[in-house]
């Protein structure tokens, strides 16, 4: 089988710590089941000061807005509104997350409505008095209507935009920076006709700043699209408006995996394996987006860059240092000498080592191919935690039942994680994963820092399995204590905080 290609988690405090609570996380799933969501709504708040310590540090007003559709919890949303209002707020993408953050307690005006919206949300968000970011000029003219059929006051706006384009900096004159195609966002040449559009809708809606979300890690398309924003702010003030705020979206990036090296080594492995010059990886030689032909690899591994040493906080602080391509001054420097106000949409970011799902190992086989390897059958699907469906590759933790820690199986085995339900596909890993230990039934996997999409984002009721509870926890002098997501709530209690 050759060395074991460990990606170990990323794993920091309070997340850390609750990994070393073994029986109090069986105790959990001994009560509520498997498979179960553990969330840690002070982390949280703590991740969201973090973000807005970098605006401190280089003098910048504005929101940090959290990008709802992240992750669906209660007690994450509630945790965020008892932060300061003028520095946190929410992004939220569908009627159902705009009545979910007002009944957590934000108020509208700490609420920015993005995404797709049908006619429902634009009028809840106009009603309630919600930013609205529109993606289109139909979206304004749809506002627009709504506002005045309805007798609505006139609605806060940012236009989004996308397709910027350059000719290069200073330092590379004649380089072309283009940014890739989005299904967000108005083409940034069609700013002049935006302009005119809000110039006719002005009884209705006031531009309030203008906007980019951009789908890539890459920081030049980034800075560019920033520069570019404030390059409109300055022509919709030569147009007599008074634009105040530039928000630049979301995708800072979260680190999963702790070690590059590990990262590195399974990354060039795989491309072996593709190439047969290695032994499989993968169920079924699956090649996560890479292909053999001739010899050749071929194709793009769609894989998400799991170990990043620059992402989060620390990716917002390179970015607005970064120079823009032609002004030549670092992005920051521009939103200061405008007095521009910055916000940020992070979701995946933002609920950073906020979480974990647990699931307990129902079944342990081989695989029935002469190989030496397993199938461990876990009790959830694969839909319960999507971090492949993401490309997110990284181990889980393996936390034996009571008693079991002392058997002697030899390891680290290599095994493949399968789910409950009935279909060839439902694979929870398709790589082979490296346990310490061949895992036995009892036994829990834990999935390290899977709240940003991974923990709720495609969970369903396939062959009416259920779908995981979620539980907010909270350390408490050393002490681990719990409630029902939906049950939590930042204020105190009776008897406590949590039960």
């Amino acid at each position: 089988m050759g060395e074991p290609l460990r990606l170990r988690p990323r794993l920091e405090p309070p997340l850390s710590s609750l990994l070393d609570a073994g029986p109090f996380l069986h105790s959990l799933v001994d009560a509520l089941g498997s498979p179960l969501n553990l969330l840690l709504p002070e982390r949280m708040a703590e991740n969201a000061r973090r973000f807005h310590a970098v605006y401190r540090e280089h003098h910048l007003a504005g929101r940090v807005y959290f990008a709802h559709k992240a992750n669906r919890s209660s007690s994450l949303v509630r945790r965020l509104a008892v932060e300061d209002p003028a520095a946190v707020g929410v992004d939220v993408a569908s009627l159902g997350e705009l009545r979910h953050a007002l009944g957590c307690g934000f108020t509208p005006d700490r609420i920015m409505a993005t995404g797709p919206k049908d006619p429902e949300f634009l009028w809840l968000a106009a009603r309630v008095g919600a930013t609205v970011n529109l993606d289109s000029r139909g979206e304004l003219h749809q506002l627009a209507e709504l506002v005045r059929k309805y007798a609505l006051p006139r609605v806060d706006v940012l236009l989004r935009l996308s397709g910027f384009e350059s000719a290069g900096g200073p330092e590379e004159p004649g380089v072309r920076v283009l940014s890739r195609r989005s299904r967000f966002g108005s083409p940034a040449g069609e700013v002049t006709e935006l302009l005119s559009a809000v110039e006719r809708h002005r009884d209705a809606v006031e531009l309030t700043g203008v906007a980019y979300h951009l789908d890539t890690t890459g920081l030049m398309e980034k800075v560019h699209a920033l520069e570019r924003c404030v390059m409109v702010m300055d022509e919709c003030r030569a147009r007599g408006l008074a634009p105040r705020v530039v928000d630049i979206g979301g995708g800072f990036g979260v680190g999963y995996v702790a070690d590059a090296a590990e990262w590195d080594r399974y990354t060039t492995a795989l491309t072996e394996a593709v190439l047969g010059s290695r032994p499989a990886l993968t169920w079924r030689g699956h090649g996560y987006g890479l292909r053999n032909e001739g010899g050749t690899v071929r194709g793009t591994a769609a894989l998400y860059p799991a170990y990043r040493p620059t992402a989060g906080p620390d990716y917002l602080a390179e970015l607005l240092s970064l120079a823009a391509p032609s002004l030549g001054r670092p992005a920051a420097t521009l939103l200061l000498e405008h007095m521009y106000d910055l916000c940020a949409e992070p979701g995946r970011a933002l609920v950073d080592q906020c979480g974990l799902s647990l699931v307990r190992v129902l079944d342990v086989r081989r695989t029935g191919e002469g190989t030496g390897e397993y199938l461990v059958r876990l009790a959830m699907n694969a839909g319960d935690v999507s971090l492949e469906e993401h490309g997110v590759l990284v181990d889980p933790v393996l936390l034996p039942r009571a008693g079991a820690e002392g058997e002697s199986d030899q390891g680290p085995v290599g095994v493949y994680l399968v789910g409950n339900l009935c279909l060839e596909a439902d694979l929870i890993t398709r790589r082979m994963v490296f346990l310490p230990r061949l895992p036995h039934p009892g036994d829990l996997l834990a999935f390290a820092n899977t709240a940003g999409y991974a923990m709720d984002f495609h969970a369903h009721h396939a062959q009416r399995q259920p779908v995981a509870r979620t539980v907010a926890v909270v350390d408490e002098g050393g002490s681990w204590r719990w409630c029902l997501d939906e049950e939590y709530w930042p204020i105190p209690q009776f008897g406590g905080a949590l039960a």
